[in-house]
């Protein structure tokens, strides 16, 4: 809110209550004047009419003429011929009630008809026998007045006026009250609005002064001294400010002259080794770059990918016309790789190697690996398209995902480094990888990766078949190896289903049972490779049992 308008909220409430205050004093100091003068006024008449009847009476008394009817019917004509000179207008009635509020004597032409209720309340209001002045409504119409009882006539006479015309001038006199109050007002409004203006005007040039330095950036413009007071002394100490803040706008000018060419030049820096280095890990080093020399065992999912029969390929293509290939196959890869918060950690000739989980890990890191994985064999349907039409020559792919803990950080001298994973979890997806062409799999997931995953497959519309209990080279610890389909039909659900069933039979020895599920899974996919090697087992060893301390591991001396 305006300074100014907060000076006329503090004091036009004080001039106001002032205003209201004196002007409620006169307006109660009049009142009472009018109305004392009105009710004397009724007071004097009221009294009046009761010496002329009174005098009526004393004469027919003195005379013997009080037991004479007709004498006092005429005396009470005489007191209503004397009421009748005494009313001073048309509004103002003398009457007289009996002791039933019956009108018996009445000045006006038109006679007030009080209804049962009316009468019962002015009789009770005159046998209280109040001097002062009272109200009631008689004919419907609200009336004041006073009142005697004159005990000859038995009569409750009465001297009433509207209580609108009694009380006009007390009604002037607070519609004048408050015309001037709010006149006075509306005038203490006007000089208020006028004076705060002018109290604030040096304030409001000192604000445009703000405004324009900064919308214009000009530390030149200068405040205008307007009056020699306080608001003087504040423009000229924020001129000297201004002149202060030039000086060091400039020198910060310069600072944010060269904070931008190193941002650019930091720019330009994290675009060329984005190339080489994932973003994340350009991130986090220009955060804490001593923290990127430490390294750090964690749970990834690490991602092998691998050109079936490149060598062939290779050979049947021009140099430029593969390297051509190759990029086209790598970008696509990489791209469904890194928008599924993977890491691209390298290129191995026509391989990729990439894991989940560092330097920023995410709770879905497993499941985005496996997905990726999907979505990467899925591109190269369109790749392939593009490939027939260019006539080269197709590419397949097989894809090995592990899940598990590696030593992951900056790897090399202080000449050279990687940002990299290493550990048995990564060797183990690398032979994964290659053991997608003995089981005929585009995609291979390790134990670790499965449990890690299992509950989310139905969410993510994924099928999983568990196909062997694998040793690697080198290793005697067998670990089951399961392949992942997306969207399986009802057929393939179908058979998968048996298929697991039989492998759990095969595992507990029960073979025949085993390889009866197996054929199942053949009616169902008769070209199903790993339900025919499973199959081929199972007969196998229902004819020549495995000894007692078979554990299912098949121990593959291939890479």
């Amino acid at each position: 809110m305006r300074i100014k308008f907060k000076i006329i909220l503090v004091v036009l409430p004080l001039i106001v209550i002032t205003l209201i205050l004196s002007q409620t004093a006169s307006y109660v100091t009049a009142v009472d004047g009018v109305n004392h003068a009105a009710e004397r006024f009724l007071g004097f008449k009221i009294s009046e009419v009761r010496k002329y009847a009174e005098n009526q009476w004393a004469l027919l008394v003195e005379n013997n003429y009080a037991g004479r009817a007709d004498m006092v019917e005429a005396a009470k004509n005489a007191v209503e011929i004397y009421a009748r000179s005494v009313v001073t207008s048309k509004t103002e009635i003398i009457l007289a009630v009996n002791e039933t509020g019956g009108t018996v004597m009445c000045t006006s032409d038109e006679t007030l008809t009080a209804s049962d209720a009316e009468k019962e309340k002015l009789l009770t209001l005159l046998h209280q026998e109040n001097n002062g002045v009272m109200s009631v409504v008689i004919g419907g119409q609200e009336r004041v007045f006073r009142a005697f009882y004159f005990t000859p006539f038995n009569w409750y006479v009465l001297l009433t006026e509207r209580r609108a015309v009694f009380y006009s001038d007390v009604d002037r006199i607070t519609a004048q009250t408050i015309f001037v109050t709010l006149a006075a007002a509306c005038i203490a409004v006007v000089l208020l609005v006028v004076f705060s203006s002018m109290l604030t005007k040096p304030l409001a040039k000192a604000t445009a002064s703000m405004d324009a330095i900064i919308k214009s950036g000009d530390m030149s413009e200068r405040v205008e001294v307007v009056y020699r007071d306080e608001t003087g002394a504040l423009a000229q100490t924020f001129n000297a400010m201004i002149t202060g803040l030039e000086a060091a706008y400039r020198q910060i000018k310069k600072h944010a002259f060269d904070a931008v060419m190193a941002q650019k030049r930091e720019h330009r820096i994290r675009r060329i080794f984005q190339k080489y280095v994932p973003k994340d890990v350009i991130d986090k080093f220009f955060v804490s770059p001593d923290s990127m020399l430490v390294g750090d065992n964690r749970n990834l999912s690490i991602l092998f990918s691998d050109i079936r029969g490149f060598t062939t390929i290779s050979e049947g293509m021009k140099p430029d016309r593969l390297v051509s290939s190759l990029n086209r196959y790598f970008s696509g890869q990489v791209d469904i790789i890194m928008d599924r918060n993977g890491v691209v950690d390298k290129y191995i000739g026509d391989a990729i190697m990439a894991f989940w989980g560092a330097p920023v890990s995410h709770e879905d890191d497993a499941m985005q690996s496996v997905l990726a994985g999907l979505d990467m064999i899925d591109a190269l349907k369109t790749f392939n398209e593009k490939q027939r039409e260019l006539g080269e020559p197709e590419f397949h792919i097989g894809v090995g995902v592990n899940y598990g803990v590696v030593t992951v950080g900056n790897i090399g001298s202080e000449r050279k480094m990687d940002y990299t994973v290493i550990g048995d979890t990564v060797n183990l997806a690398s032979r994964m990888e290659g053991l997608t062409k003995m089981y005929h799999a585009e995609l291979l997931i390790s134990e670790p990766l499965y449990n890690k995953i299992g509950p989310q497959l139905q969410q993510e519309r994924l099928s999983a078949r568990l196909l062997d209990t694998v040793a690697v080279k080198g290793k005697t610890k067998g670990v089951k190896i399961f392949t992942v389909k997306r969207d399986a039909d009802d057929n393939e659900k179908k058979a998968w289903s048996i298929h697991n069933q039989g492998v759990q039979l095969y595992y507990q020895r029960s073979f025949a049972n085993a390889a009866a599920c197996f054929q199942k899974v053949l009616v169902l996919l008769p070209d199903d490779f790993n339900a025919k090697n499973l199959l081929v087992r199972a007969q196998a060893y229902t004819k020549d049992p495995p000894p007692e301390n078979w554990n299912g591991i098949e121990v593959m001396h291939s890479k």
